[in-house]
């Protein structure tokens, strides 16, 4: 048995971009950051700050172009995806993502795009008969 699940609570650090497949299907992508702040042994506050690379495919992810904003504190749940790609100069690169199934907006933070917005669907894009989309349908 095994299990790839993360859930995560953090702040937009930049608007969602949107972009369509050739089929016409939609992907959101966002960076969020989340933050723990802790005391070391000297008394002294210290404070980390990780990033995340968030992906949302279908009307999900329409819905997250629309309302979402820079600033703005997010739930994602969804599981960690690893791939390569070459980038301009034919360089190999890796990247990890994490692919969300589920995305809710939460109050606080930066800008706000709506006044009222729904929550985000989940993310249940699979068609019966067609297959999931993969990483060589993201159009970035």
């Amino acid at each position: 048995m095994s299990v790839n699940k993360v859930i995560l609570i953090g702040n937009l650090g930049k608007d969602p971009e949107v972009r369509f497949t050739a089929n016409g299907k939609a992907v959101a992508r966002f960076p969020i950051a989340t933050s723990e702040v802790w005391t070391d042994g000297e008394g002294n506050r210290q404070e980390r700050t990780e990033w995340h690379n968030i992906i949302v495919w279908g009307k999900q992810g329409e819905t997250c172009g629309q309302y979402l904003a820079k600033g703005r504190q997010v739930f994602v749940e969804g599981s960690i995806r690893s791939r390569t790609y070459d980038d301009k100069s034919g360089n190999k690169r890796y990247i990890t993502e994490i692919v969300a199934q589920r995305v809710r907006f939460l109050g606080g933070g930066g800008g706000t795009r709506a006044a009222m917005e729904p929550e985000a669907e989940p993310a249940g894009e699979s068609v019966p008969g067609q297959a999931p989309p993969t990483d060589d349908d993201i159009p970035f």
